[in-house]
């Protein structure tokens, strides 16, 4: 039996510089690795996917799910349990980081190969800090800067693919995204609620507060309490998970920090 930790990975900036002709979106972004992480408990001589864990719910464990595909990618199989921790359709990179864990796991594979699983699994298969270009398979490393980060994470989701299509209508409009994330309007135009959420964090908080790729999360540098690794905020659309985290460098995964409700 081999235990995993898949931790999530947090998008600094993101600036989207382009469309290709297949739809996909290129983008230059800062992506670092942060000890938040999901449990992968691997059996060698089985074949099965379960998932365990606060937020399980709806996760599925057909041929569909990250990890399922991420084995097939390899040519392996196992019996895999994943206790999941990181909100899906937080913009946390939480079925990719599940997805990357496989992959390091089984040896490693090319960017291009792991792009195919989706264009944050090159990324979190990395690991650290890095500057990520094209859609998502240019990886350059960074150094190491330790940060410490408060995360903000509400009761409610945000698709991506939802998000990238709005983002194209507002580009189809005339209107030009812009700032320290190029898909913040359209997130909220997808998902009202993260817009008045993100307006009142920054109201009560301060201008710092950011979305975290394409969201539902919102984080800001730094921590607000000494002592307190997490708690709850009530929101005005809501309740918020807040958790106190810090990032890590390449290829530290072993503390993980655990979600509960």
């Amino acid at each position: 039996m081999t235990v995993l930790l898949a931790p999530a990975k947090l998008t600094w900036f993101l600036e989207i510089t382009g469309q290709r002709e297949d739809g996909y979106h290129e983008l230059r972004s800062e992506m670092t690795t942060i000890d938040f992480c999901d449990r992968i408990t691997i059996v060698n001589d089985a074949d099965y996917l379960h998932i365990e864990g606060p937020i399980a719910g709806g996760v599925v464990t057909d041929a569909t799910n990250l990890v399922s595909r991420a084995l097939a990618v390899v040519g392996r199989t196992a019996g895999v349990t994943v206790e999941k921790f990181i909100p899906t359709g937080g913009g946390l990179g939480g079925g990719s980081a599940d997805a990357a864990a496989i992959l390091r796991w089984a040896g490693g594979v090319s960017s291009e190969k792991a792009l195919t699983l989706g264009s944050d699994v090159p990324f979190c298969q990395l690991g650290g800090r890095a500057l990520v270009e094209g859609i998502g398979e240019k990886l350059t490393p960074l150094g190491f800067v330790s940060r410490d980060v408060t995360l903000f994470m509400p009761s409610f989701s945000v698709n991506t693919r939802d998000c990238y299509a709005a983002f194209d209508k507002l580009v189809h409009n005339g209107v030009n995204p812009s700032g320290h994330n190029h898909l913040e309007r359209a997130a909220g135009m997808v998902e009202p609620r993260l817009k008045s959420t993100l307006e009142w964090l920054r109201s009560e908080i301060g201008s710092g507060v950011q979305l975290a790729g394409s969201g539902s999360t919102m984080f800001i540098e730094g921590h607000m309490r000494p002592g307190n690794t997490q708690w709850h905020l009530a929101g005005p659309s809501g309740d918020i998970h807040v958790m106190q985290t810090v990032t890590l460098p390449h290829g530290c995964y072993v503390r993980a920090i655990r979600f509960y409700n």
